[in-house]
């Protein structure tokens, strides 16, 4: 069967994608990328591939791309970032491949959540702390309403996707107390990478006086407190 491989590319650092996303890029035939989400290093590494940029192209006129290759017999990547089973948008491609009779393989990748967690330093579940990580993301052009405030409530960790533009906002709705600490990841993993922490409420005026408005995770929670948070030993280690 004709098939498209959606391989994710990783967070930003290169190295992060996996073993088998990269022999997927190595022999790749025709390479059909994400824009500038993906690190450059990554599509430059596949030399042979033929190459289209996806920013800005319409659903029909891509999955075109990867329907004819793919019956051509060729090695067709569609390579997404972080992880494509996070707000990659991957489904509506999926059916359509599907409905013209093309197999589709997906690749995990590493997610920015993950890459923020290890330039943050911090476990997300916390025995004592938090048990639990809820991601989410706000209301804004394709979402008409959002659960920030709800979630926020639960006293456990929060991860916010797609909400740098929209931060004063969200800060407006989280119900969590105002000392509770927070941070704000701008391009985790990539070299230009900015690490903001702060608490609920000065997070805001800490990140746009830092010059970041677009492309960050926001994660709020005792988890990311800088002095280490009061946990309790895992079972594990009892």
């Amino acid at each position: 069967m004709p098939t498209v491989h959606i391989v994710g590319a990783g967070c930003g650092d290169p190295d992060l994608i996996t073993v088998k996303g990269k022999e997927l890029l190595d022999r790749a035939h025709v390479l059909v990328y994400a824009g500038s989400l993906v690190n450059p290093e990554l599509v430059a590494g596949c030399p042979a591939a033929e190459k289209f940029d996806s920013w800005g192209m319409h659903l029909e006129e891509m999955t075109d791309i990867m329907i004819t290759a793919a019956r051509e017999g060729k090695t067709v990547v569609r390579l997404h970032s972080g992880d494509p089973a996070l707000y990659g948008a991957i489904i509506e491609q999926v059916d359509i491949l599907r409905d013209a009779g093309i197999g589709v393989v997906r690749v995990p990748g590493v997610s920015s959540f993950f890459g923020a967690a290890a330039s943050l330093g911090i476990q997300y579940t916390l025995k004592g702390v938090s048990e639990s990580v809820i991601i989410t993301r706000p209301a804004g052009t394709t979402l008409d309403e959002d659960r920030i405030a709800e979630f926020s409530g639960l006293g456990q960790t929060l991860v916010i996707f797609l909400g740098t533009g929209h931060m004063e906002k969200i800060f407006e709705q989280v119900r969590c107390p105002p000392e509770t600490p927070a941070a704000i990841v701008y391009h985790a993993t990539w070299p230009d990478e900015k690490i903001v922490r702060g608490t609920v409420a000065d997070i805001v005026g800490k990140a746009r006086a830092a010059g970041i408005e677009k492309t960050a995770l926001i994660i709020i929670g005792d988890v990311v407190n800088p002095d280490g948070p009061s946990y309790t030993n895992s079972h594990l280690y009892e």
